[in-house]
């Protein structure tokens, strides 16, 4: 028996419309993204950020990102080269492909962009920040009194620990962390944890410039010397300066 042409033009195109609405077959705009031309921001953050600095930059492991200090404190520019480059000696990785990392320059752009996007509220109460990178050497020694007057009513007196917070005077600690990690935290806090910024430590008298860069000298001068592995940190300084 022989089919009619118009009879298996029709067969033809119900066979095909049956086979495109199959269960199981991939619709015609699913088709998946090669890696290196995603560029939506919660794609790249969730898969190279969330890790360690939580869920929408919430904090974990390493510094909320959302926080609108740490936003107001560091520029775009720190945030970049952070990425791109990361944070020798921590477990902060070189995401760039120039750095050996796996991201293209697109994906740096739209992973400082998203972070950017979260300062949605100015910085409340005084909005004069500390400067990111210190502008003068610390001085332990005067470090010593400002720690001693602004932190250690949580962590101690000599910073091994107290009631309210752990010791940062810990080798281990102070090996796996950067000078300029402790000076973002001093700047920054860890609101995420409890921790204040740099205006909360004594009511009514914030930290200036040079007293977080002494706190922070004291601290480095309490790290163990040689060499230091890796570690959990962020946002390095420029190269050069001081580690």
């Amino acid at each position: 028996m022989k089919l009619q042409p118009i009879l298996v033009v029709a067969w033809m195109l119900l066979v095909g419309t049956g086979c495109s609405s199959s269960p199981g077959r991939p619709k015609s705009d699913s088709a998946s993204l090669a890696p290196d031309q995603v560029i939506a921001f919660t794609t790249l953050y969730n898969q190279n950020c969330a890790g360690c600095h939580g869920v929408s930059g919430k904090g974990g492991a390493a510094i909320a990102l959302a926080d609108p200090v740490f936003l107001a404190f560091a520029d775009d520019t720190a945030i970049r080269r952070t990425v791109e480059k990361g944070v020798p000696s921590t477990a902060m990785p070189a995401f760039a492909r120039a750095s050996g990392g796996m991201l293209s320059e697109k994906q740096i752009e739209a992973i400082v962009r998203g972070i950017r996007s979260w300062a949605k509220s100015d910085v409340p109460g005084d909005t004069t920040l500390p400067a990111y990178t210190p502008q003068s050497p610390g001085d332990p020694q005067k470090g010593a009194e400002v720690f001693r007057s602004y932190c250690a009513s949580c962590h101690g007196s000599d910073g091994r620990g107290g009631s309210k917070a752990s010791s940062v005077v810990d080798g281990s600690y102070l090996t796996l962390v950067s000078d300029q990690y402790l000076r973002t935290i001093v700047t920054t806090g860890r609101p995420e944890l409890g921790a204040p910024d740099w205006r909360g430590d004594v009511e009514g008298r914030p930290l200036s410039n040079q007293e977080i860069s002494d706190a922070v000298a004291w601290l480095s001068s309490q790290r163990p010397q040689g060499p230091r592995p890796s570690a959990i940190s962020f946002l390095e300084q420029p190269r050069g300066g001081t580690q």
